[in-house]
């Protein structure tokens, strides 16, 4: 086989990995928000709580979260399909991390811009949505930007799962014809077309939000 005909077969599992991958961030980007939010703005045993879930994400292996979610949720009779297994599970490990950039932009913000917005008037949430967060949020970029290649690239953890993606249909095509040199060297240079530009594409928002935050 040729090296177009490998990248051919490996491209026909990228519906799957591209339905994971906005599943993945679908789920991401909620928890990653409320989850540092709400570790940064709760004290006590919600703090903990909250601490706990987190961690609980961001320390087990994803490859166990997948497997524990796909084959044993159906004993309590939880039946999920493995592109919905695939993005929660991504999504919300990818998320924990995410929440723990969240966090730190927030808590690098200058205490006087809260003290100020609840001087003017403005609610706690007010002062959050509108002074903190947009600022908080260019801080956030370059992390989120590498969570977001992190979890395309986790995506190939779901052919463990029984789904096409890439990498299932690169295995499929090893077995048809063992060159294993040619078809995994093509696997990889498959997921660097699609996280080059995602890298591309964050160095350009942080220069475009470096440039107005010098402009202003």
């Amino acid at each position: 086989m040729s090296f177009l005909d490998v990248m051919l077969g490996i491209y026909k599992g990228f519906g799957v990995t591209a339905t994971v991958t906005i599943l993945g961030l679908l789920y991401a980007i909620p928890f990653a928000l409320l989850a540092g939010i709400s570790q940064n703005f709760t004290t006590g045993i919600s703090r903990k709580v909250i601490t706990f879930i987190i961690e609980l994400w961001r320390s087990s292996p994803v490859i166990v979260l997948l497997y524990a979610f796909y084959y044993t949720l159906p004993s309590f009779g939880i039946y999920l399909s493995g592109i919905t297994v695939g993005g929660l599970v991504l999504g919300l490990n990818s998320g924990a991390y995410s929440s723990q950039s969240v966090r730190a932009a927030l808590q690098s913000l200058p205490r006087g811009q809260c003290e100020a917005g609840l001087a003017l008037g403005l609610t706690r949430f007010e002062v959050l949505r509108l002074v903190e967060l947009p600022q908080a949020i260019r801080a956030m970029i370059p992390t989120f930007i590498n969570d977001l290649i992190q979890l395309i690239k986790g995506t190939a953890l779901v052919s463990l799962i029984t789904l096409s993606d890439m990498t299932f249909r690169a295995k499929e095509i090893s077995e048809l014809s063992y060159n294993p040199l040619l078809i995994y060297s093509s696997l990889l240079f498959a997921y660097l077309i699609l996280c080059y530009p995602v890298t591309i594409f964050g160095r350009h928002l942080e220069r475009s939000h470096g440039n107005r935050r010098g402009r202003s």
